[in-house]
């Protein structure tokens, strides 16, 4: 019995780690990294070429020492387009809800909205679409345009 309870451990293990989740269109979601910030809504409103993004996601923050520290949006071949800077954690609101703007993109341009935590970088877990036709929930690889962690804006630390 002890041996069988050995070999099924990772199984376990991996099964407790896993969670199904629905999105708002009702299609199963498994999520695995627990460690990554996530976005979950987007909503926009404004006019062509100054729009405002309201953007929620769902992070992991434990306070300084981790948490989402910005969300942005990317074209489709991973140019930074607009990066909102989150001056904190926010360990007792999740999921929570920040607004970006304004944001210089055609109403029918493509464009991938993601997260960033400080110790984790990248989550896959974005919303891909455009202003006319709305966004909808997507993966990206978490390596995808990676470089711009180092581009600017970038946080100059954490008030809480």
């Amino acid at each position: 019995m002890k041996n069988v309870t050995i070999l099924c451990l990772p199984l376990i293990l991996y099964m407790i780690s896993c969670r199904e989740v629905s999105n708002s269109t009702g299609e199963m979601i498994t999520s695995v990294d627990h460690n990554k910030a996530e976005i979950i809504s987007v909503e926009v409103t404004g006019e062509e070429g100054k729009y405002s993004f309201s953007v929620g996601i769902k992070s992991p923050d434990q306070g300084c020492n981790q948490y989402a520290d910005w969300w942005e949006i990317i074209s489709e071949d991973g140019e930074l387009l607009y990066r909102r800077i989150l001056g904190h954690s926010h360990v007792d609101e999740q999921p929570f809800v920040r607004s970006g703007g304004p944001v210089s993109v055609k109403k029918d341009q493509i464009v991938y909205v993601r997260a960033h935590m400080n110790t984790s970088k990248y989550g896959d877990k974005v919303f891909k679409g455009n202003v006319n036709e709305g966004f909808t929930r997507s993966t990206l690889e978490s390596e995808f345009a990676n470089h711009l962690e180092k581009t600017q804006p970038l946080p100059d630390g954490c008030v809480f």
